[in-house]
């Protein structure tokens, strides 16, 4: 397959970059402690035995590292707390975990400290009373301790993750630098930094009752607007199927609320009515907010709603089946500086006769350095390779929300004797992996009268200067019969700022479908219409996007380079995803 068509099926990036979105922030500069750390006794619930402050008599530091099992930060720095554990040890140094999270109980830290093969002791600080001595507010929170056991310095891991962004490599690596200032024994340079993660979870006495109580208010907020995401087996990073588990996340909960960072929804409210709209009103932040501060009240279990029922690990339903990759690929820990290519799989579906799918849903098995996913159907017979813009595309998942969910009466056509082609893009991130993703598909039950396809809307033809700041990638497409438009998905990579739909109708007429003022790497919603539009032939479909390639894009990899299109991250994308069909009968 060529290099062009590759990047135009393709999408790119980090998973990490998702993880950035979720329930995180940044503390201002903590004050440091000037006298030494009490003596602590904890339990490592991994090795079953009991480790104390005292038992690092001989170290020449100690560092500690405020840690939880569901931060999406703190997860994705273990990699890198793998690597510095190792060359520090040798140098006298001892790492520590602490997990003070309420919800995190002993055997989780366990079961969490073995998934990710940490090679440090991880503790348990029930009560939360290492936490409060320190005065760790969030994880992953690291206090370095010199010889007399003294805080020396007091912040963040280094300045690679931070809320809404990721750097490729970080500018300042802080504990490396103020280890290395205390092993030398000179002053810390910089003894304290914000830190981006979430904040801890300490005991809190909940009321049983209040104004707003969560049985009869705050529930169905929850159900309603977080629990497509925050359950097990989807992409949020911890769950909020319960009362217990809103309790526990609740003050990260009004962070995110008040600073509107979720749930995450980024179209404009001017243009399009769309059904899968997860914004919150300014009634329901206010009633999450007001719950919180009245202590978490439960209410009366009577008001509670009936639980919302959810297919166990799918968005779509339970699948009618699913179609695996043939074979496992092996992730490597480090990706080369040329990133992981693009890897291709094909499946047979061994459909006897054409089927009709109404709803599809990607999914990463290794999801931790599965990017992205596409997945094609080839009729049988035909070339994936033959034309770029004839593939058909069934579905795909990035950081964000992908699977195709059709109107009834529409479906995608899956011809008898079809394979599917899995396009993956993997990004390493410190621990090799396997992975073998799968794709489940939800039939049509009842007869289908469209038959829906996708159009990649894009232009691979431009060249970001750098230091341009709001750089204009244009890109169209023109209806040749009468159509309805269902869904859109802009798609750019770490310099995109945003995103346009735009229709051109034959008399001249011009209206924005979808406008996207703040585009979001780290969380590519497909906007699906509330009602299908109906566009008459001759109609074109007009995308503008701008990309930021400055200094002030702090997501920029390197704003001294110009940019062309290209599969990695580091590179650009400009497609304007479209999914539609035309109106007539379905065949």
């Amino acid at each position: 397959m060529s290099k062009r068509i590759l990047g135009i099926v393709g999408l790119a990036g980090f998973c990490g970059l998702v993880l950035t979105h979720f329930v995180t922030h940044a503390d201002s500069k903590p004050n440091l402690k000037a006298s030494a750390v009490a003596d602590f006794s904890l339990k490592d619930p991994l090795n079953k035995k009991i480790v104390s402050l005292a038992d690092c008599k001989d170290k020449k530091a100690v560092v500690i590292v405020f840690m939880g099992t569901e931060c999406p930060i703190n997860n994705s720095y273990l990699p890198r707390l793998n690597q510095l554990d190792k060359e520090y040890s040798a140098k006298g140094v001892q790492f520590l975990g602490i997990n003070a999270n309420t919800q995190d109980s002993a055997e989780l830290v366990a079961e969490h400290a073995r998934k990710y093969e940490l090679t440090f002791p991880v503790l348990k600080d029930e009560g939360n009373r290492v936490a409060d001595q320190l005065g760790a507010r969030r994880t992953p929170e690291v206090f370095v301790l010199d010889a007399e056991r003294k805080i020396r310095y007091q912040g963040r891991i280094d300045d690679q993750f931070v809320v809404g962004y990721q750097r490729g490599q970080p500018t300042r690596k802080d504990l490396v630098e103020a280890l290395e200032e205390v092993l030398a024994r000179k002053s810390v340079s910089v003894a304290s930094t914000p830190v981006a993660g979430c904040l801890i979870s300490r005991n809190v006495q909940t009321k049983a009752e209040g104004t707003v109580s969560y049985s009869n208010h705050v529930a169905r907020i929850i159900q309603n607007n977080c629990q497509e995401c925050h359950r097990p087996g989807q992409i949020g990073p911890f769950s909020l199927l319960s009362y217990n588990n809103a309790v526990n996340w609740a003050e990260n909960i009004r962070e995110a609320v008040l600073e509107k960072r979720m749930p995450p929804w980024h179209a404009d409210a001017q243009h399009g009515k769309f059904s899968n709209n997860r914004s919150l009103s300014k009634e329901d932040r206010e009633t999450l907010v007001a719950w919180i501060d009245q202590g978490c009240p439960k209410g009366d279990d009577k008001d509670m709603p009936p639980p919302k029922q959810f297919a166990a690990g799918w968005g779509i339903g339970k699948p009618d089946a699913i179609v695996r990759m043939p074979e496992a690929f092996n992730v490597p820990a480090e990706a080369p500086k040329t990133g992981v290519p693009y890897q291709y799989f094909s499946a047979e579906t061994n459909f006897k006769e054409d089927m009709w799918v109404e709803r599809a849903e990607a999914k990463g098995d290794a999801a931790a350095v599965v990017h992205h996913i596409v997945v094609f159907i080839v009729p049988p017979g035909q070339d994936f390779r033959q034309n770029d813009r004839g593939l058909r595309v069934l579905c795909g998942t990035a950081p964000g929300d992908m699977p195709f969910i059709a109107p009834p009466g529409t479906a995608k056509k899956v011809p008898a004797g079809s394979r599917f082609v899995f396009q993956m893009h993997y990004t390493p991130n410190g621990r090799a992996q396997k992975d073998q993703s799968c794709v489940g598909v939800v039939f049509a039950k009842n007869p289908v009268e469209h038959r829906a396809q996708t159009m990649p809307i894009l232009n691979p033809r431009f060249m970001i200067p750098a230091g341009d700041d709001n750089y204009k990638v244009e890109s169209e497409f023109t209806f040749k019969e009468n159509a309805y438009i269902l869904s859109f998905m802009p798609h750019m990579h770490l310099r995109g700022k945003d995103f346009m739909y735009e229709a051109v109708f034959p008399d001249g007429k011009k209206e924005i479908l979808l406008s996207v003022p703040r585009y979001n790497f780290n969380w590519q919603s497909t906007y699906r219409l509330a009602e299908a539009k109906a566009v008459p032939s001759g109609t074109k479909i007009h995308c503008v996007a701008h990309f930021d390639n400055s200094v002030k894009n702090l997501n920029n990899p390197d704003p001294t380079k110009s940019v062309i299109w290209g599969d990695q991250t580091w590179e650009e994308m400009m497609i304007g995803w479209m999914d539609f069909y035309y109106d007539k009968q379905a065949e």
